[in-house]
């Protein structure tokens, strides 16, 4: 019996779906050698970064043995990063704090956004003193809040930052593809730290473990709002899940 011979348009079909699947093996070979090559350019700028932090208190630690050693006192620089959360709601606000809060982005209670601390921006953070709380947080704070509360803006729109590829889209143009490249650039105050600001969306923050002692009293009379400086941390420390 003879074989049927494939029709001509049968044949250029097959040819057609053969050639079609080599280019988008093709492509997607293209795409993990490419995103190897991130991977990696990501993992050593990380091991810089960390070393980076780690030079740092070192030398923070050598400068205060060395002071004390000579009998005097270790005077740190100035912090250049403050993290903002607010703590009352919209009842008998002022119009200049009230004005100051939105330009925080600080629009509901237990609302939260890193600033960059300036002249300007520690006169609008005296302004705005009795609704809100303030410190300097620290890179473990720093990091848990954008991995674990972090959304960008993208397109005017809250997004998840679950992956790379939402912060190269944004902010890839400063050099910035990844959450170790903001988290960097938020911790240290780099040149596109604007930018990389603008970038976060506010963080949501929940109710403090065990509540607030006293809203209405700054936080040096046993109170809450105001500058607790360093404790900023401690208080994230009790903040549960975020609101999604």
């Amino acid at each position: 019996m003879a074989v049927p011979v494939k029709p001509a348009s049968l044949v250029k079909k097959e040819k057609r779906n053969a050639s079609i699947a080599a280019k988008k093996l093709s492509l997607i070979q293209k795409k993990k050698a490419i995103s190897l090559i991130k991977r990696r350019a990501i993992i050593k700028r990380t091991a810089q970064y960390y070393k980076q932090y780690e030079a740092q208190d070192k030398e923070e630690i050598r400068l205060r043995r060395e002071a004390k050693a000579n009998g005097n006192y270790y005077v740190p620089a100035e912090p250049k990063l403050a993290l903002v959360i607010r703590l009352r709601g919209v009842n008998n606000i002022a119009p200049k704090p009230r004005k100051i809060l939105k330009l925080l982005r600080l629009r509901q209670i237990n609302n939260a956004c890193f600033i960059k601390l300036n002249k300007a921006s520690k006169e609008m953070l005296r302004i705005a003193e009795p609704f809100i709380t303030y410190g300097y947080p620290n890179l473990k704070t720093v990091r848990e809040l954008i991995y674990k509360r972090g959304f960008g803006k993208v397109n005017g729109q809250r997004i998840a930052i679950n992956e790379n590829a939402v912060i190269e889209q944004a902010l890839g143009k400063y050099g910035i593809t990844c959450v170790e490249d903001l988290i960097h650039e938020i911790y240290t105050v780099g040149p596109h730290f604007k930018q990389a600001n603008n970038f976060l969306w506010h963080f949501k923050l929940s109710c403090a473990k065990g509540g607030l002692r006293k809203i209405n009293n700054h936080f040096v009379e046993g109170g809450d709002f105001g500058n607790r400086e360093h404790f900023i941390n401690a208080m994230v420390r009790q903040i549960g899940r975020a609101h999604v």
